[in-house]
């Protein structure tokens, strides 16, 4: 009996003792045969007279690199700082990109002239300088007026050895190091960017690379050759380097009149490199243009798959062969566009899903799908001459701008593609939109609906009117990053806080927040007060000042933080302008001060000014974010408790749009906006009560104005008071920022009935 207790005991665990013993036992006896194994292999190598593989896996083995392994085997450098000398602190590159030693793709040079320059080049720059990563354009003499968005260097001589020598040693000096890859073009010569990009992306950098359209010397070795300049020629970065100490022998050594036979000359005779049209299974394929030639007329396949054609004699050959192999990439587009989405049909059937999974436009992605009705994006009404869903708000509103042609476009590709699918049995045209629907799907694009009154005419002419609905989709482009000058965290903000007398119950609560998140986090923040009073109380403020407790706080607050000053300035004006009061300190304070204009219901946090740092960029971007309103805790709550610490936007408050007082901006920004400002209205001065900070921005500066919502930046609930000196705009939307601030429609809806029902009884 104890002995069947015990094995019924022991009977769940045996499985587990059984599985390492045997995993034990396997594992000592696989070591056994692996130390046996290597030791015979080892010493069979060893006593073979040519056994080099062996030999050199035992080296391996013995922490000795192989031969030719010299470069694979890791090694520790270890730090040491000479005590003699001072030490110097290690700075870090801005870009990680740098610190890695990564070199941009492909740089582009345009060699021109002071003739040609505000001609053929400017043709250059607006037909392919744009798909271009970096272009620059050399000539000799420049013209007193550089021709707009152009980059030129002048070289102040005209002779065209010496504009090659100086170009070839202008890019080593400046770009050298961050290329692989230099193609050196005429401003006669039309240039496929986009296949030059793709050829460079198919060669390797580690060869040195003379391609181009190989040409023959005059009475030279027939087995040199040299690129001919008229078409092009491509040079890696490693050529460049090894050409570069040898550019002075070749100026003074190598005669000749043409400059590309000069290079080519050049790099034939001191690096034994010439120059070859194919290489690494890629073909530098070049067309040659006649007199009078008219590309729209050539099919010639050479013209097709060119990469540059020369010469091109003028402006309007140079668009009409960017007009002409524009369409052909566009139509080859089109049909690999077609020939995937054939695919992606024949695929369909075969995927878990079925043919229900094809989305509509095949190869877009599929529409979006709301996880509540919150989520639901709703559709904007619109017909040929009016929109029903306005910016401002209003219900209706006519179609203009953007919109209208937006509509206008979309109405005719919906009668080319009908046109397309039906003809020749049936040509439709348009006789009214009926009804028109859009809206934004952020994962494909903008979708449309339209109800279509057509007439559609047959073969034999009998016409016929009928109502058809199409969809479109318009969908999203390419992403592009859009390049932004570097900034960092590390700029001291300028805090401005304008008080009135209104005010004064919620300075505590401002200071408080102020000094917990930026003085005792030592956060690169100041702040300066800004005190308005009324014409009334600066009279007396000799016998009762209004802002003294204010003051009192601030003296406070200097005593507990020694190393901070909080200045205040004092200003007497019955009509309290942005503008105004924003001259006021901008003199007071250096050209390089990023400024953030706050409201005394802002609670300060490091979060947002961090972001404040990041959004504002001087001589390019200005920030204005919106802030989040918190609702009146008596409607949302009623009574209940408040949850302080909810997350429930929602229910707890919104964004107020209406809003523009937190502003963050540079002072040199300000000023420049700020003078364009006072050549305009003259000595009209009372025009400045009805802008606020944004306006001067928005009308007087090219910078970018970024208005975004912050859930950093959230506001208590408080009923502003809307001085009705102001502006019409500035106090209606005043009010209306404090009429949305009250609570959402549920809560207010909710708060009727309750006092219906209250009524009622």
């Amino acid at each position: 009996m104890r002995l069947a207790a015990l094995l019924a005991a022991l009977r769940p665990v045996l499985p587990l003792v059984l599985g390492l013993s045997l995993g034990c036992s396997l594992s000592l006896l696989r070591a056994s045969w692996s130390q046996g194994g290597g030791e015979d292999q080892c010493l069979a190598a060893a006593g073979r007279p040519g056994a080099l593989d062996g030999g050199a896996r035992l080296e391996a083995a013995e922490g000795r690199p192989g031969p030719g392994h010299e470069d694979f085997r890791p090694r520790i450098v270890p730090y040491y700082r000479d005590p003699n000398k001072p030490y110097k602190k290690v700075l870090r590159t801005r870009y990680i990109q740098t610190e890695l030693g990564f070199h941009e793709r492909l740089f582009v040079a345009v060699l021109t002239s002071k003739a040609t320059l505000n001609t053929l080049a400017v043709a250059v720059n607006k037909t392919v300088a744009h798909h271009f990563p970096r272009l620059l354009y050399f000539t000799g003499l420049r013209s007193a007026k550089v021709p707009h968005g152009m980059v030129l260097v002048a070289h102040g001589d005209e002779r065209p050895i010496w504009l090659m020598y100086e170009t070839v040693h202008y890019i080593h000096q400046h770009f050298g190091s961050d290329y692989d890859w230099f193609y050196i073009m005429q401003d006669d010569t039309y240039a496929q960017a986009e296949q030059v990009k793709a050829l460079v992306t198919h060669l390797s950098i580690n060869q040195d690379v003379y391609l181009g359209r190989a040409e023959e010397f005059i009475g030279g070795d027939e087995q040199a050759r040299y690129c001919h300049g008229g078409f092009g020629y491509l040079i890696s970065r490693s050529l460049l380097l090894k050409l570069h100490p040898h550019l002075d022998s070749c100026r003074n050594e190598i005669l000749s009149v043409r400059p590309d036979e000069w290079l080519g000359r050049c790099i034939i005779d001191f690096l034994g490199i010439t120059c070859v049209s194919q290489l690494q299974g890629q073909h530098y394929r070049t067309y040659e243009l006649a007199k009078n030639t008219e590309p729209e007329k050539e099919e010639e396949e050479e013209l097709q798959a060119a990469l540059a054609v020369h010469p091109v004699s003028d402006m309007t050959l140079m668009y009409r062969l960017h007009k002409h192999f524009s369409r052909i990439q566009l139509d080859r587009a089109y049909q690999e566009i077609q020939d995937l989405q054939m695919q992606m049909r024949n695929l369909t059937s075969l995927t878990p899903a079925g043919e229900a999974g094809l989305t509509w436009p095949v190869g877009i992605n599929a529409p979006f799908l709301p996880k509540s009705r919150f989520e639901v994006i709703s559709w904007d009404y619109f017909t040929e001459q009016h929109l029903f869903s306005c910016p401002d708000g209003s219900p209706k509103c006519e179609l203009s701008g953007a919109s209208k042609a937006d509509v206008s476009e979309i109405i005719e590709s919906a009668l080319e593609q009908l046109n397309s699918r039906y003809q020749p049995l049936l040509r439709f045209s348009k006789r009214q939109l009926l009804n028109g629907y859009r809206r934004f799907d952020p994962t494909r694009g903008m979708e449309y609906t339209l109800d279509l009154l057509l007439e559609a005419v047959t073969q034999k002419g009998h016409s016929h009117v009928l109502a058809k609905r199409v969809s479109l989709v318009r969908p999203l482009s390419k992403v592009e990053i859009i390049p932004m000058p570097y900034v960092t965290e590390a700029t001291r903000v300028q805090l401005v806080l304008p008080l009135t007398v209104q005010d004064l119950d919620f300075v505590a609560n401002f200071l408080d927040m102020f000094a917990m998140n930026t003085l005792d986090t030592h956060d690169n923040a100041l702040l300066t007060l800004l005190f308005i009073y009324h014409p009334y109380d600066a009279q007396r403020v000799s016998q009762m000042d209004v802002f003294a407790g204010v003051k009192a706080m601030v003296g406070e607050l200097e005593k507990r933080y020694a190393e901070v000053k909080i200045p205040w300035i004092s200003v007497k004006t019955e009509v309290p302008s942005q503008v105004k009061l924003m001259d006021i300190v901008s003199k007071k304070h250096p050209v390089d001060t990023l400024f953030f204009l706050a409201s005394v219901w802002t609670e300060i946090n490091m979060e947002f000014l961090n972001r404040c740092r990041m959004n504002t960029i001087s001589n390019w971007q200005v920030f204005f974010p919106v802030h989040f309103q918190e609702f009146n805790p008596a409607l949302v709550y009623r009574g209940e408790q408040t949850a302080s610490s909810s997350t429930d936007f929602l229910r707890d408050g919104h964004f107020d749009r209406h809003s523009f007082a937190e502003a963050c901006f540079y002072n040199s920004d300000y000023m420049t906006a700020r003078t364009k400002l006072a050549a305009d209205i003259l000595d009209r001065d009372e025009v400045l009560e009805s802008m606020e900070v944004f306006d001067v921005f928005l009308h007087y500066s090219g910078l970018h104005l970024f208005r975004a919502v912050e859930p950093g930046l959230v506001q208590k609930y408080a009923l502003r008071s809307c001085n009705p000196r102001l502006s019409e705009e500035l106090y209606h939307r005043c009010v209306l920022s404090n009429l949305e601030g009250l609570a959402s429609r549920s809560h207010l809806a909710m708060a009727l009935f309750e006092q219906e029902q209250a009524n009622s009884t």
